[in-house]
C-alpha cells in the first residue's frame, strides 16, 4: 500500500442533497474507500455542520428546495475558500454547468455520476486541499520560529547533546563542538544562543577557513581607516559586531598561531584594538568554537596554542554523524522537505520507497549532505510526489534492494521501515504516527531508537 498523502482514509467529505437515495449510495461508495462521510439535506444545515468539522470536501445538489447548491457554493467560497466543491445535477443545462465552473467549482456532474471517475476527480481535489493546507501549515510554523533554527532529533546521542545544550545555554563559558564536517554544529551553536538569555543581542558566526589567512584578523578586529593599503573607511570587526550575544567561530582549527595568541588575549581582557589605532574597545560575547579537527593532536603537533585549547574547551559537545544516528533521517528529511516546500511554494511529499533508500545510505558528507539532496531533487522534481527516480543518480542504484516478489526481512527493519513510512505520512508528527502504527507513544520511541 502506497502511504503518501494520496490516501483517502481519514479525509471528511461533506454530501448535500435533498433525496435520502442518492446521500444513502454516495455515502457508501465514499466509506467503502476510506472516507469519513458527513451527510446534509438542507444549505442550513451544512453551513452548521461546516462550523464544527474541518472537510476536506464538499460535494453538493445544484437544485434544492429553500436554498440551492450555489448559495451553498458562496458560502464556501467566502468562509472556507480552499474547500473544493463539486456539483451534482439531475436538470443538466449549459448555463448551469457553465455558472458553476466559472464560479470556481471542482468539478460538475450529471446524476447518476460515474462513480469511478467521481471518486478520482475527488482524490485529486483532496489532495490538492491538503497541499495547500500543508503550504499554509508550513507558513504559519515558519512565522512562530523566531529566528531559532529547525534542529530535530530521537537518537540517544542526540538526545545528550541536546540535554546539554539546555543545561550549558545560559553559561558564560566558552563551548567547543565537535564532529565531522556537515554534521550540523552550526545549527547547535544557534540553538544554543537562541534559547540562552542573549537570544534578543546578535548571534555572529564567521568560518576561519572560508577567509584568507591575511584578512581573518581584519575580519575579526576591524580596522580604521587607513591602518592598510585598500582600508578607504573604518570598519567594525565580527567581535564588536557580536557586543552583548555570541561569537561563532567554525572551524576554529584553522586559525593561525599569531591570530591564536590575539584571540586568547581578546579572552582574557575582554578588550580589542581595531588595526590601525592603540584605542582599546572593551567587548562582551559568549564564544562558540568548532572544529572537524582533534585540537588536542594539533596542540602536541604544535599548530594549536595549548592554553587557548583549554580556554575553548571549558564545556566540550560532541556531535555524533548521521551513520551513527538514522532514526534522525526521516526527521531531517521531512523538516527539509518542508523548508523546500515552502521555499518553491510546492508541497512535496515522499514515496515510501525514497524514505526506505534515505535511511540505507551512509551519508558521508552527514546532515548537509542530505539537506544538499533533498534540495536538489526538489528543486528539480516535475511532480510533487517523490519518487527513486526524482533522487540523484548515485542513489537509484540502492534500488537493487527493493526488488518487486516476496523478500524476507528482518523484524527490526521491518518496524524502522514502518516508523519511517508512519513519519512520512503524518510529517514528523509522532503522536499520530504512534496511533496509526497502532503501538503507545512510548513504545514508538523505543521502537524508534532501536530497542
Amino acid at each position: 500500500m502506497d502511504t503518501t498523502m494520496a490516501t483517502p482514509d481519514g479525509k471528511k467529505v461533506l454530501i448535500v442533497d435533498d433525496e435520502p437515495n442518492a446521500i444513502k449510495v454516495l455515502s457508501a461508495i465514499l466509506r467503502e474507500e476510506g472516507y469519513l462521510v458527513h451527510e446534509s439535506m438542507s444549505v442550513d444545515h451544512a453551513v452548521g455542520l461546516m462550523q464544527s468539522v474541518d472537510v476536506d470536501a464538499v460535494i453538493t445538489d445544484l437544485k434544492m428546495p429553500d436554498k440551492d447548491g450555489f448559495q451553498l457554493f458562496d458560502h464556501i467560497a467566502k468562509h472556507h475558500p480552499h474547500t473544493p466543491v463539486l456539483f451534482l445535477t439531475a436538470c443538466a443545462s449549459v448555463e448551469s454547468a457553465v455558472t458553476s465552473i466559472t464560479s470556481g467549482a471542482y468539478y460538475y456532474f450529471l446524476k447518476p455520476p460515474d462513480y469511478t471517475k467521481l471518486k478520482n476527480i475527488l482524490k485529486t481535489a483532496i489532495e490538492e486541499y491538503t497541499a495547500h493546507k500543508k503550504l499554509e501549515d508550513l507558513k504559519t510554523k515558519s512565522s512562530r520560529q523566531n529566528g531559532v533554527p529547525p534542529c530535530v532529533w530521537e537518537a540517544p546521542s542526540m538526545v545528550s547533546v541536546m540535554e546539554t545544550v539546555e543545561t550549558v545555554k545560559d553559561s558564560e563559558s566558552s563551548v567547543l563542538l565537535q564532529g565531522e564536517t556537515g554534521t550540523g554544529k552550526e545549527v547547535i551553536a544557534s540553538n544554543l544562543h537562541y534559547r540562552s538569555k542573549r537570544f534578543d543581542k546578535p548571534f555572529v558566526a564567521i568560518n576561519c577557513a572560508a577567509i584568507p589567512r591575511e584578512l581573518i584578523e581584519s575580519e575579526l578586529f576591524g580596522y580604521e581607516k587607513g591602518a592598510f593599503s585598500g582600508a578607504a573607511a573604518s570598519r567594525t570587526g565580527k567581535f564588536e559586531e557580536a557586543m552583548g550575544g555570541t561569537l561563532f567561530l567554525d572551524e576554529i582549527g584553522e586559525l593561525n598561531i599569531s591570530v591564536q595568541a590575539k584571540l586568547l588575549r581578546v579572552l582574557q581582557e575582554r578588550e580589542i584594538e581595531r588595526l590601525g589605532t592603540n584605542k582599546k574597545i572593551k567587548v562582551n560575547f559568549r564564544l562558540i568554537s568548532s572544529t572537524n579537527k582533534n585540537l588536542k593532536r594539533e596542540v602536541e603537533q604544535g599548530t594549536f596554542r595549548e592554553d587557548l585549547f583549554y580556554r575553548l574547551n571549558v564545556v566540550q559537545i560532541t556531535v555524533p554523524p548521521l551513520r551513527e544516528r538514522k532514526q534522525d533521517i526521516p526527521l531531517l528529511a521531512m523538516e527539509f522537505l518542508n523548508i523546500f516546500s515552502l521555499r518553491e511554494n510546492r508541497p512535496f511529499f515522499f514515496s515510501d520507497e525514497v524514505m526506505e533508500i534515505l535511511m540505507q545510505y551512509d551519508w558521508p558528507g552527514n546532515v548537509r549532505q542530505l539537506k544538499n539532496v533533498i534540495e536538489q531533487t526538489a528543486v528539480l522534481a516535475r511532480v510533487e510526489r517523490i519518487t527513486v527516480n526524482e533522487l540523484p543518480e548515485e542513489f537509484r542504484g540502492h534500488r537493487r534492494h527493493l526488488t518487486p516478489g516476496f523478500v524476507v526481512k528482518p523484524l527490526k527493519v521491518l518496524e524502522s521501515q514502518a516508523i519511517a513510512e508512519a513519519l512520512n505520512v503524518f510529517q514528523g508528527n509522532k503522536s499520530k504516527a504512534a496511533r496509526s502504527l497502532g503501538i503507545s507513544r512510548k513504545t514508538f520511541y523505543k521502537r524508534l531508537n532501536g530497542q
